[in-house]
């Protein structure tokens, strides 16, 4: 993920499509998905779109350790790492009108599916698409020379197995899944907005 935070404010010629969020309830949206499901691309637009502010956790973690994500798996481990992950994700839903956009890995942990499982007035989105569709998708972003280096994509094979393992957290974890492999972003996030305005289906 792109290791800036941002704050997005809404359009000045339009207003904030928040209509839908005010029947849901929703104070924060957080977006998870394998590396390649758009999270920050989405969640900027989303976030402009609600007049909310968009938050992207790795970079949170970054501001709040002065250290690159990788420099902190490198010198303190990825244990270390899911410790500053949890507590940074514990502070980041502590804020309203938020977009939150979660690093891949976030859901592996239970510490960190129970805080978005039980915190108030929230709602996670899986972004989803196949595993061939995330790895194009990162195979293009990676010809950008700004764009963050992927070394979990060294081994296909590898990071295959590690979005095969993670699909079934996020999907456990998700209020909204979008099917986003032949959406572009303006798309995913209108098919959002579209899932949360929709009256909750009736069960049988």
């Amino acid at each position: 993920m792109n290791a800036q935070i941002a704050e997005s404010s809404a359009s000045q010629t339009t207003e904030p499509d928040t209509a839908a969020l005010g029947r849901a309830r929703l104070r924060r949206l957080v977006l998870t998905g394998f590396m390649g499901a758009g999270k920050t691309t989405v969640g900027r637009l989303l976030a402009e779109r609600l007049g909310w502010d968009f938050l992207d956790l790795d970079a949170l973690i970054e501001a709040r350790t002065g250290l690159a994500v990788p420099s902190i798996f490198a010198e303190h481990g990825e244990r270390h790492f899911r410790k500053l992950e949890s507590q940074a994700l514990a502070a980041a839903l502590g804020r309203s009108n938020i977009v939150l956009a979660l690093g891949g890995g976030t859901p592996e942990v239970l510490t960190n599916r129970l805080l978005l499982e039980q915190t108030p007035a929230t709602a996670t989105v899986f972004l989803d698409a196949p595993f061939s569709t995330l790895y194009d998708r990162c195979m293009m972003q990676a010809i950008n020379p700004n764009s963050t280096a992927r070394p979990n994509l060294a081994d296909p094979a590898a990071a295959q197995a590690r979005f095969l393992a993670r699909q079934p957290l996020y999907r456990r974890l998700a209020r909204y899944t979008i099917d986003t492999a032949e959406l572009s972003t303006e798309e995913t996030v209108a098919a959002l907005l579209a899932r949360v305005a929709a009256p909750p289906a009736r069960r049988p």
